[in-house]
């Protein structure tokens, strides 16, 4: 029998990318763990450690055989992390930044096995992913504020949104910037013998 697979986010995107490949999870047990940054933490660091942590956690308090799926996204421009926009505020002050120059989407994706689970590996990916936006004029970014797309995502911009329009280019994984990556998730998933993927 196959152990359960449990996607450790309360993220509808990340529930329907995994959709788009084929994968419905088992159930969803979202972990409730302090995603602050730690004094002088890089984004590389920091992303890599939110998504082992909510991977454990989930995997500590699951009963029966079961792999646990856990995902992060940050936004980061240099050494700096963006916050999750939370309000327009926020939103706003990160598309100003973002405006007209790159940056860098990293997404981390951690399997955790169940204590139940004794055949289970963990796995880990780290990816990548360059974006681009054009220089927005003051009514395009007032216009993305007013769309809403904003709300709770990384840097203050929905990739899949309105935002789309102000992109210029990217340069990696698109599904890793809406939050999870797929070709990576993908071959983590293969190299478990639960058989989710062929």
């Amino acid at each position: 029998m196959r152990p359960d697979l449990i996607l450790a986010s309360a993220s509808p995107r990340r529930l329907a990318l995994l959709g788009q490949i084929g994968l419905k999870p088992d159930r969803i047990d979202t972990p409730d763990i302090d995603e602050t940054p730690l004094k002088g933490e890089l984004p590389r660091g920091y992303v890599e450690r939110i998504a082992r942590q909510k991977a454990c956690v989930v995997a500590e308090r699951t009963t029966g055989p079961a792999l646990i799926l856990a995902a992060d996204t940050v936004v980061s421009v240099g050494r700096r992390i963006l916050p999750k926009a939370e309000d327009r505020k926020t939103a706003e002050a990160c598309l100003r930044l973002l405006s007209g120059r790159r940056h860098t989407v990293l997404t981390a994706v951690a399997i955790q096995p169940s204590a139940d689970w004794v055949e289970g590996r963990p796995g880990f990916r780290l990816v990548e992913t360059a974006v681009a936006f054009a220089r927005m004029t003051e009514a395009q970014i007032q216009h993305l504020l007013d769309g809403g797309d904003w709300e709770g995502k990384a840097g203050g911009y929905a990739l899949q949104g309105q935002a789309a329009a102000c992109i210029r280019f990217v340069s990696g994984s698109p599904s890793a910037v809406i939050g999870l990556p797929l070709f990576e998730t993908a071959q983590l998933l293969r190299g478990q013998k639960g058989n989710w993927l062929p």
